[in-house]
């Protein structure tokens, strides 16, 4: 049982510390800087965690000026049910890279218990199933492999399975899933043909401080995993101000620097901002990567809209 969040607070900044001496580089999934802001994509068990109605709207165009840089598109909404401990979710990832068009959409569904006597530290276990659609159209591109198979546009539909687990408190996260532990097909972008694609594990986790009255800083990390290809870390801090501008930065290492910004319009509508540098060698070859985010929420019956910053 988890009584103080010190031990917490301690272990993600710890966390935090170590994941500088990592070393990474590309992979196979979408990447998202706004990653932050679209966590049931990461993990199914923040299905419902906002307690209210929230729908999520993000898009990225990465590497601008490069013909056939990925350009990705995602929606999610989820909400808890009248029984507290459960919510249900929708997430759909559209994936646009080269020759290739790659789309998840995936229902999510989490399960949430109380770890301590007051209530505030909780885990949701979460299961995410859904389908993977890959289509391609090698007229769009040049492709290395000589195989017949590759002559031929690819139509395929795949089956996903993935499951999480989030702890977390009033100001503080840490999380763990696999977002998918089924093997579907993707287009690798390296090689300009069909692979297979292996589990990915993902690791998150943040923490709120309170600086003052209005304002708020968050460090938070992303960490993604997978067999046979180095790992990804995305370092972040946010700041929100006076619960309505939130300005950041976020590295990702060994590939870019990001600023990031954003406004709550209203109660219920925010609006965020980021732009990438990329410190690569493809910097010579573009003008960085954008990424535009929309947040709408209600609040579900007898609950009332309070700021929060996860």
């Amino acid at each position: 049982m988890i009584q103080k969040t010190s031990f917490i607070k301690s272990l993600i900044l710890v966390v935090f510390t170590t994941l500088l001496s990592i070393e990474v580089s590309a992979q196979q999934d979408p990447q998202f800087t706004h990653y932050m802001y679209n966590t049931m994509s990461v993990n199914p068990g923040y299905a419902g965690q906002r307690d209210v109605l929230s729908a999520t709207a993000l898009y990225r165009n990465q590497w601008v000026g490069i013909d056939g840089a990925p350009k990705t598109l995602t929606f999610g909404v989820h909400s808890p049910l009248k029984n507290e401990r459960i919510g249900l979710g929708l997430n759909i990832i559209s994936d646009q890279l080269g020759p290739s068009s790659e789309t998840s959409i995936d229902v999510n569904a989490s399960y949430t218990i109380p770890l301590n006597k007051f209530g505030d530290v909780k885990l949701s276990f979460g299961i995410k199933a859904g389908i993977h659609t890959l289509d391609t159209d090698w007229s769009k591109g040049v492709f290395q492999n000589p195989d017949v198979l590759y002559n031929d546009n690819l139509n395929l539909i795949s089956p996903t399975l993935g499951t999480g687990l989030y702890l977390h408190a009033s100001n503080w996260y840490l999380g763990a899933s696999v977002p998918n532990i089924l093997t579907t097909n993707y287009y690798n972008d390296f090689k300009e043909s069909i692979a297979t694609e292996r589990i990915h594990y993902f690791f998150i986790g943040g923490y709120v401080f309170d600086l003052s009255e209005n304002t708020k800083l968050k460090p938070a990390f992303l960490v993604k995993a997978v067999s046979g290809a180095p790992i990804i870390a995305d370092l972040s801090v946010n700041s929100l101000l006076h619960e309505k501008f939130t300005l950041g930065l976020a590295y990702r290492w060994d590939d870019s620097f990001s600023g990031l910004a954003g406004f709550q319009v209203s109660e219920g509508v925010f609006i965020g901002y980021s732009y990438d540098l990329t410190t690569t060698r493809l910097n010579n070859y573009n003008s960085g990567t954008h990424e535009i985010t929309l947040r709408f929420e209600l609040p579900t019956i007898g609950k009332i809209l309070s700021p929060r910053f996860f």
